[in-house]
């Protein structure tokens, strides 16, 4: 069997956990969320929310990558606990779904800050033609780049979780340290909702899918396990580690952004870092900030790349994907075919999102993001809930196994999760019904491939 090469320590683990969830969502989310909530108070809740639910589901994630450290992360966990047929599904709608379009999310805001400086020198914004040509150069050049080993892609990992880490400071530093353009009545007007009802229920849990969507990846590094170094220890502490930073930076950019900009602004505002830094240092800090949030999208999406490839090859080693994908590179040792395969995929997806843009606004919309969240944000709910209970049957199944790690506060963390979990699936599927419908009858496809062309 062809093995992996374990070049990946702490800090390429570490590195990797923080470059797969600081991406897109902190410099592009506060838009909706702020749109759906409507006020301070809610706009908080809902960060707050995101981040408890991210760090009990870490502390269920760190047993199961130590007790089971092989690549291809979620996938590996569902198939030792329910059987190939749900492992496969989940691989299946990872690919399919999720996970390859959360590379085409990210490609897209790398091309939005890219348009904000476009925009802040000359003063017209991309059509959809520009924005489709510019984030499918991106995927593909960035693919290119992964082929040629996890070595030279784990390096790159160290730079830019460091450039995330500093220009989400800058942010924070210049912004809350501005106190002649700072306004401390933007954190409480309005402060409340005009009402509350089931509607604010349901505007929360909406706003939920962007806070979920900036908190995710922070599992990147167990997709890699079988090129970790000491994976029992390292795995966990990566985890810990990469998401305790990543909370706290992003606690303090949307304090920034709300001392700088009224809740009315953050409404309207897609490029909310480079209207904060604008109000700041005027036009050359909104070109700053946008550059380094294009840099720091650029690294997200090398990263997920580089870990979710690892996914399409594990299911194929295991005799339950395309055949092709099962193969690595004799030079590199990566898989090479899963890598391009993706690429393609996610070629799909990013034309099915400009198309769906352009039909309800046109070539100059600007909802293409929100898009591509609103499609994959049911299906992923449902796997993690999956992925969450198996902790429950694993520890049943294999009472016996060494776990280097166990998770703290089992079996409420588990119990804690699944709750908070299953009431986001539901309000999902009420106020996102139809993109949520189509990810889900993509994910059942599979399983025609499944009986038809795995279990003969």
């Amino acid at each position: 069997m062809e093995n992996y090469k374990k070049d990946l320590g702490l800090k390429e683990s570490v590195s990797i956990v923080i470059s797969r969830i600081i991406g897109s969502g902190i410099f592009r989310t506060p838009a909706p969320i702020m749109a759906l909530v409507g006020c301070t108070s809610l706009f908080g809740l809902v960060w707050v929310i995101g981040g408890i639910i991210t760090i009990f589901g870490a502390v269920i994630y760190a047993e199961l990558s130590a007790m089971l450290p092989k690549s291809g992360g979620p996938y590996v966990f569902l198939r030792e606990a329910y059987g190939p047929y749900v492992a496969f599904i989940r691989g299946w709608a990872m690919f399919f779904v999720s996970e390859t379009a959360s590379i085409v999310a990210v490609s897209l805001v790398f091309t939005e800050y890219v348009n904000a400086i476009w925009v802040i020198v000359y003063g017209e914004p991309f059509n959809l033609l520009i924005t489709f040509l510019i984030a499918l150069i991106i995927i593909w050049m960035l693919t290119g780049i992964n082929l040629f080993g996890v070595q030279i892609s784990g390096k790159f990992q160290i730079i830019f979780g460091s450039t995330k880490i500093l220009a989400v400071g800058a942010i924070i530093g210049v912004t809350l340290t501005s106190t002649s353009t700072g306004n401390l009545n933007n954190f409480v007007d309005p402060l409340w909702p005009e009402s509350f009802g089931w509607h604010t229920v349901l505007a929360v849990g909406a706003a939920l899918r962007y806070s979920f969507f900036a908190f995710s990846g922070w599992e990147g590094a167990t997709y890699m396990a079988e090129e970790v170094k000491n994976p029992q220890k390292t795995l966990p502490l990566s985890l810990f580690l990469g998401i305790g930073g990543v909370m706290i930076l992003y606690i303090g950019a949307n304090l920034g952004y709300l001392y700088q900009l009224d809740p009315s602004t953050i409404t309207t505002e897609k490029w909310v870092a480079s209207a904060a830094m604008k109000i700041v240092l005027g036009a050359t800090g909104g070109i700053f900030i946008s550059i380094a949030v294009a840099i720091n999208a650029f690294g997200n999406i090398s990263t997920q790349i580089l870990c979710k490839s690892r996914t399409w090859h594990a299911m194929a080693r295991d005799g339950v994907f395309f055949e092709k994908f099962g193969r690595l590179d004799p030079k590199h040792n990566t898989p090479n075919n899963a890598l391009i395969g993706q690429a393609i995929w996610a070629t799909v997806l990013l034309i099915f999102a400009v198309l769906s843009t352009f039909i309800q606004s046109g070539a100059g919309g600007t909802s293409t993001y929100e898009t591509i969240i609103d499609f994959f944000s049911a299906t992923s709910t449902i796997f993690n809930l999956l992925t969450f209970g198996a902790i429950y049957i694993l520890r049943k199944k294999m009472p016996d196994k060494e776990r280097p790690y166990k998770a703290l506060f089992y079996p409420y963390s588990m119990i804690i999760v699944l709750i908070l979990y299953t009431s986001f699936l539901i309000i999902t599927l009420i106020t996102a019904f139809i993109p949520s419908l189509i990810g889900i009858a993509l994910t059942a496809s599979g399983t025609v491939y499944y009986f038809s062309k795995i279990k003969k």
